[in-house]
C-alpha cells in the first residue's frame, strides 16, 4: 500500500469504502439467505448515507474563483471534501423496509445503525420461510464506523484554453489497495466559461467581479472481492459506480492574493451497485439455498440546488483552496494547488 497514497485524503476515502463494505460481509450472509429482495433493501438502507455523501462529494472542488485562466496556463490540486451525515441518516428501522422473510428476533430491536452510525451492531434478526415460518437463522444487523462524515477525494489538472474557457481533467488509473480491500479508480471532466470578457469585451473591465459557468462530470469505481459463506465460489464481488454530475454559476472577487467567491448550482449524483457471483447458504433446515448475482442497486441519490462560499489563496505558484457547500448534505472541502496563471 505505500506507494500510492502520497495523498492522505484519497487514502481517507479508500479506507473509508473498503472499511464499511468489508465490515458489512459479517453479517451479508443472514442477509443473502432470506432472499436478493430483502438483502437489496437491507444493504440500500445501510449504504445509503454513503451513496449521498459521496454523490455530494463527487461534484465538488471542481473551481474556487470565477476568473479564467490564461491560455495553456494550467494548475494540478488535490483536494478532499467531507459531507456531514445528518442525525436522521445515521440509523434505520427494519420495519420501514417492507421485507418479505426478515423480522426482528423476539424482544430484539429494529434499529440498526447505517455504515456512517454508531460503532455498534444493530438489533438481532431471525430469518422466516417464504411461508412466514420462523427458522433457526439469526444475524445482527450491521455496525457503523462511529463517525458521521463520508470523505470523498479530488486530483485534477486544469488549462487555459482560448475565448476565457478552461478545461479540467480528474483522473486516477485503477489501484489494487490490497487482495482483500479491492481497487478503486477515478475519471472526470469539466468546463469553465468566464462570460463578462465574451459579453462585454474590454469593457468587462469596469465591473468589479468576475463571473462565470461552469459543469463537471466525475465517476469513482470501485471493486471489493467477497468471501461470505464461501467454500468453492471464487467468484464472489461487490462492483460499485459512482457517478456526480454538477452546473454553477460562480461570482468571484481578486484582492490581491486573496479571492473569495459565491456560487449556486445544481448536482445529481447515481449509484450502481452490484453484488456478483455464486453465493450458497445452509438455511437451517436440513436444506441449503444458492444465489447467483444477487444484488443490484440502482438508483438517484441525489437531484437538487446546491450554494457554495469560499475562497482562494495565491502565493506564486502555490495555492489553498476552501469551501463551504449547502446542499442535502453539507459539505466543507480543502486542497492545495501548483501551477501558472490564475
Amino acid at each position: 500500500m505505500r506507494k500510492h497514497y502520497a495523498f492522505g485524503a484519497l487514502f481517507a476515502l479508500i479506507l473509508t469504502l473498503s472499511f464499511n463494505l468489508t465490515k458489512a460481509q459479517q453479517d451479508v450472509g443472514g442477509l443473502f439467505v432470506s432472499g436478493p429482495a430483502d438483502a437489496t433493501k437491507l444493504i440500500n438502507a445501510y449504504f445509503d448515507p454513503l451513496y449521498k455523501g459521496l454523490g455530494v462529494g463527487l461534484s465538488d472542488g471542481w473551481t474556487n474563483t470565477a476568473k479564467s485562466k490564461g491560455f495553456l496556463k494550467f494548475d494540478v490540486r488535490v483536494s478532499a471534501t467531507g459531507a456531514f451525515v445528518p442525525q436522521s441518516a445515521r440509523s434505520y428501522d427494519v420495519n420501514t423496509l417492507g421485507l418479505n422473510n426478515i423480522k426482528p428476533a423476539p424482544g430484539a430491536s429494529s434499529i440498526g445503525p447505517t455504515a456512517f452510525g454508531n460503532d455498534q451492531e444493530g438489533g438481532r434478526m431471525q430469518v422466516y420461510t417464504s411461508g412466514g415460518i420462523p427458522t433457526t437463522t439469526f444475524f445482527n444487523l450491521p455496525q457503523g464506523v462511529g463517525f458521521h462524515v463520508v470523505p470523498s477525494a479530488q486530483i485534477q489538472a486544469t488549462v487555459g484554453l482560448p475565448k476565457n474557457i478552461d478545461i479540467t481533467l480528474r483522473a486516477m488509473p485503477k489501484i489494487k489497495i490490497s487482495n482483500d480491500l479491492g481497487s478503486l479508480s477515478m475519471i472526470g471532466f469539466g468546463a469553465k466559461v468566464e462570460l463578462l470578457p465574451l459579453l462585454l469585451g474590454k469593457a468587462e473591465k469596469i465591473i468589479p467581479i468576475d463571473i462565470a459557468i461552469a459543469g463537471g462530470f466525475t465517476q469513482y469505481k470501485y471493486t471489493l472481492p467477497l468471501n461470505v459463506n464461501n467454500t468453492a465460489n471464487s467468484d464472489q464481488r461487490i462492483d460499485a459506480k459512482f457517478n456526480g454530475v454538477n452546473f454553477d454559476a460562480i461570482v468571484s472577487k481578486k484582492i490581491l492574493f486573496f479571492t473569495p467567491f459565491a456560487s449556486v448550482g445544481y448536482q445529481t449524483s447515481k449509484t450502481d451497485l452490484k453484488a456478483l457471483g455464486t453465493y450458497s447458504f445452509d438455511t437451517g433446515n436440513g436444506t441449503s439455498v444458492t444465489y447467483v448475482d444477487p444484488i443490484a442497486v440502482k438508483q438517484t441519490d441525489i437531484d437538487g440546488l446546491r450554494a457554495s462560499l469560499g475562497f482562494q489563496l495565491k502565493f506564486g505558484f502555490f495555492k489553498f483552496y476552501g469551501s463551504y457547500t449547502a446542499a442535502k448534505y453539507s459539505m466543507v472541502n480543502a486542497g492545495i494547488g501548483l501551477g501558472i496563471g490564475q
